[in-house]
């Protein structure tokens, strides 16, 4: 965030940085959230270029609800240097068609060599931007019209890799990092028959859709309800180049035969934790996505009450898990059925799992501090960027 002074240690290794162990060239466009000063930034973690906001759009002056003073200006940042200061809602409303255009240069550049790129849009976190080439043309209105500019986004980046002649050898992965900002209504999305949205461990929070496209890798056409997480890509990808991974431990395991669709292929964790609100653990669950596990702890909704309009949300009401609850995803996706007096062993085996991580990555919610806890890269208070003088596709 603009008035802090952590970001991500040089210790730690990026998916960039394990790309770069096979000769791969790296370039970003769009959301960087790892730390904003210069020491942080992508090129200094992996990345050979980088173009992009260093955190999210909405932190910056203009925001509906801030108070004065709240945000410095909003950077553009070109490497580890900003080339404008004080973003306007004009130059949010070209930022798809830029990080788009810096994605297609980059393919264009290094389809002669493997490489990486990673296309972090900032839409359609708000608040949302569309250029005149896609304003109005929806009937869902502005969010609409921001989701249809990303889609031809995507069909650019294809585009391109059609064009460069390496379409039929790269993996494009097209996901989202959270669901809906429900507060937000029509300027945000629906979670469908997933409970609750952003900022919560139910399912509507934490599951997103993922599309795919390996051709020859991946069958055309299927579906899968598989469940895996995004700390799982870059163990994956080192395990698909013969990249090494870090000495010290991550999160993440290689997840390709689920992926791939093998037979009777199995997700490799014994489950995922669902980390939120301080480092908060509320909740847990199974691998293979069949069970989850809440814990006591307040989260916020909109209570069955619809969302904001035009860009000015709703205030949240503070909700409670009393009690740890179970539910079971694969009959109950949209978790209205607690079935954790059936399921006595269930409980059992994901309280352990839950035990695990508290000891290693901690949690407040019972106040337990995690021995397994890295320190962040730190700078010192009166450092800031320099100024002026979020899709993977991954090509082997």
């Amino acid at each position: 965030m603009p008035k802090t002074t952590p970001g991500i240690a040089d210790s730690e290794m990026t998916i960039a940085e394990v790309m770069k162990q096979k000769g791969y060239a790296t370039g970003m466009a769009g959301k960087w959230h790892l730390g904003h000063h210069p020491q942080f930034l992508p090129v200094h973690h992996g990345f050979d270029e980088y173009l992009g906001l260093p955190y999210s759009n909405d932190m910056w002056p203009h925001h509906p609800e801030s108070k004065p003073n709240t945000w410095p200006p909003l950077p553009m940042m070109e490497g580890d240097k900003a080339i404008k200061v004080g973003l306007t809602g004009k130059d949010q409303e070209q930022l798809t068609t830029q990080y788009t255009e810096r994605a297609v240069k980059f393919i264009e550049k290094n389809k002669e060599r493997p490489f990486f790129f990673y296309l972090a849009h900032s839409m359609p976190h708000v608040p949302i931007y569309v250029s005149d080439k896609f304003r109005g043309k929806t009937e869902r209105g502005l969010f609409g019209d921001v989701i249809s500019e990303i889609d031809w986004s995507v069909g650019q980046v294809l585009d391109a890799l059609k064009r460069c002649g390496v379409a039929d050898n790269t993996w494009v992965i097209f996901t989202s990092d959270n669901g809906p900002w429900l507060s937000y209504g029509d300027h945000a999305g629906s979670a469908g028959p997933l409970r609750e949205g952003k900022g919560t461990a139910w399912e509507g929070g934490t599951r997103v859709p993922c599309i795919m496209r390996w051709p020859g890798k991946l069958a055309a056409g299927r579906s899968d309800n598989a469940m895996f997480m995004t700390i799982d890509v870059l163990p994956t990808i080192a395990k698909l180049i013969g990249a090494e991974l870090p000495k010290h431990k991550i999160d993440g395991l290689d997840v390709w035969p689920v992926i791939a669709g093998r037979k009777d292929a199995k997700n490799p964790h014994e489950a995922y934790a669902f980390y939120y609100a301080n480092n908060q653990l509320q909740g847990v669950g199974t691998g293979d996505g069949h069970w989850k596990m809440l814990f006591s702890h307040s989260y916020r909704s909109l209570a069955g009450r619809p969302g904001g309009k035009g860009g000015i949300p709703v205030q949240y009401d503070q909700r409670k898990v009393e009690q740890p609850e179970l539910y079971d995803i694969q009959s109950d996706i949209g978790e209205a059925k607690n079935v954790i007096a059936d399921h006595p062993d269930i409980a059992k085996r994901l309280e352990a799992f839950a035990e695990k991580m508290r000891a290693d990555l901690g949690d407040n919610l019972t106040k337990r501090k995690g021995s397994g806890v890295r320190e962040p890269g730190r700078v010192a208070p009166s450092a800031g960027v320099r100024l002026p003088g979020p899709v993977l596709v991954f090509n082997d």
